[in-house]
């Protein structure tokens, strides 16, 4: 037995006046300071506002929102009883917000005690929005919540399918403002989920068709977005691609690259989608050599070549490189400006984080220590992966 969960998805252009018909009396909008900058926290009050509802901002959340901005935040909410709360940003402000509405509701739960075996009775004080600014993390569309431990310099896959939206905005007027590198880290960031989706041990039948649909958008808008970010087109193809790889990924798990990424993001501050996005051809490389070939279905979904699957899964890890390539983004972990030194040093710590990490559990090659210590060094220097 499995489960396909999804928010209710209002998407395409203007999918953002949904918010005028909704029923509530109080909204809380978490965010962070550059939502507010750019204008879009005064779109969403707007349309609460035509529908006669009152609103609040928090627009403190940082990247990889730490435990202590998720409790502040939280007690923000008991103060005012809202019976609504909307995330409004990139994966970081979703993800804060559902955890927020998570404590909102269980005030005495911990924010690491969000799991799936606990049962949270969430909606009995409010319902949960989730606007999507980036066309990236899927956090729109899924229930995983990603905190940061500050203190143990650790990232925490949290979540429960209770905390999964009850709206999803896909409206691509958001998208519009990305800059080139963000747009590549987040377009980035939709393919390996959907890849890793597909891929992984725990895949199925409802997952698989939204991860392929999502893996041929990227492939052939991601390259238009960051080249020209007004086309429009484009960007709406992004946003639904990075929202269907959400799908894919929450509910099929992802992999190894999330879970050495995480682990390196934690460690040395490197931006989500780029760190995951980075170890990404390394672990498919890894999973191949060991015979994984769903890749050849991918390869074959999107048009590449190949005499058999082993041709063709390692067509696609080419084509994954020759993708980051175009759009200027890093090969290895050395081209992040991280020393030999420090990441000698940091070791240790780097793999205890990866082999804790719960998105290890479903990768097709379980690595032992050994081996991924020797990925992470592979990843360093940009080798092929020759085991």
């Amino acid at each position: 037995m499995w489960f396909f969960s999804s928010p209710q998805i209002v998407f395409g252009e203007g999918a953002l006046s949904y918010l005028a018909q909704i029923h509530g009396k109080r909204a809380y909008i978490i965010t962070d300071e550059m939502m507010s900058k750019f204008g879009f926290v005064d779109l969403v009050k707007a349309q609460l506002a035509e529908a006669n509802i009152e609103t609040r901002i928090f627009a403190e959340v940082e990247p990889e929102p730490c435990l202590d901005t998720v409790r502040r935040g939280a007690q923000l909410l008991c103060d005012y009883g809202p019976d609504w709360i909307v995330g409004l940003g990139g994966g970081s402000a979703m993800d804060a917000a559902k955890a927020m509405w998570a404590l909102y509701e269980r005030p005495d739960l911990p924010p690491d005690g969000i799991n799936p075996l606990e049962y949270l009775g969430l909606g009995k004080k409010a319902k949960l929005i989730t606007i999507s600014t980036t066309s990236g993390t899927g956090s729109e569309v899924t229930w995983f919540t990603v905190l940061s431990d500050t203190n143990e310099k650790r990232k925490l896959g949290l979540g429960s399918r209770e905390t999964l939206a009850t709206i999803a905005i896909v409206d691509p007027v958001f998208a519009l403002k990305m800059p080139p590198r963000l747009t590549a880290d987040t377009g980035l960031d939709a393919l390996t989920h959907a890849i890793e989706g597909y891929t992984g041990t725990w895949h199925n039948d409802f997952a698989d068709s939204v991860s392929l649909k999502a893996i041929d958008l990227v492939f052939k808008y991601l390259p238009k977005a960051y080249a020209d970010g007004n086309d429009t087109e484009a960007r709406e193809k992004m946003h639904n691609a990075a929202a269907l790889a959400g799908l894919g990924f929450g509910n099929s798990m992802a992999a190894l690259a999330h879970a050495m990424g995480h682990s390196l993001g934690a460690v040395f501050h490197v931006p989500h989608g780029r760190a995951v996005s980075l170890f990404l051809p390394y672990t498919m490389e890894f999973a191949a050599n060991a015979g994984n070939y769903r890749y050849a279905d991918i390869a074959r979904f999107i048009g590449l070549n190949g005499d058999d699957d082993k041709q063709l899964s390692y067509a696609l890890i080419a084509a994954v490189r020759a993708l980051a390539k175009n759009l200027d983004s890093n090969a290895n972990i050395q081209s992040l400006g991280i020393t030999r030194n420090e990441f000698s040093k940091s070791m240790e710590h780097l793999l205890f984080n990866a082999e804790n990490d719960n998105q290890i559990v479903p990768s097709s090659r379980q690595p032992d220590r050994a081996e991924l210590e020797k990925l992470f060094w592979y990843a360093y220097e940009g080798r092929s992966i020759d085991f």
